[in-house]
């Protein structure tokens, strides 16, 4: 997938399974990885790092492939309540990144994902 001019390699979570464990219990990721989760529709997400080792960024993504919101530098989090992460409005794909990929990408609201998957 591209952003910004940018490739990255991503594995994707298209089921509820694999959503559920999402970047749990990993200790690190690659400069240019990250996670596509797949929803079959749009509605509001929200995210959350339990068990989450890595500060990552989250990017929420319409069902046009536009961003819709993306939270900077989600913390990890080793407790049982765990602060939620929300999109602004209804997202169909959540990409996850390296805290501060977002950033440095520049990317903004209305910024177009091309998959190729």
């Amino acid at each position: 997938m591209r952003l910004k001019g940018q490739s990255f390699f991503v594995e994707v979570a298209d089921t509820s399974d694999k959503q559920a464990l999402g970047l749990m219990f990993r200790d690190s990721l690659p400069r240019n990885q990250g996670m596509l989760f797949i929803f079959g529709g749009e509605a509001r997400r929200s995210f959350w790092m339990k068990n989450t080792r890595i500060p990552l960024d989250i990017l929420y993504f319409d069902a046009d492939l536009r961003l819709v919101n993306v939270i900077r530098g989600a913390k990890p989090c080793r407790v049982s309540a765990c602060p939620g992460y929300p999109s602004s409005g209804p997202a169909k794909y959540v990409l996850e990144l390296n805290a501060g990929r977002a950033t440095e990408l520049g990317v903004e609201a209305g910024d177009e994902l091309k998959l190729n998957l």
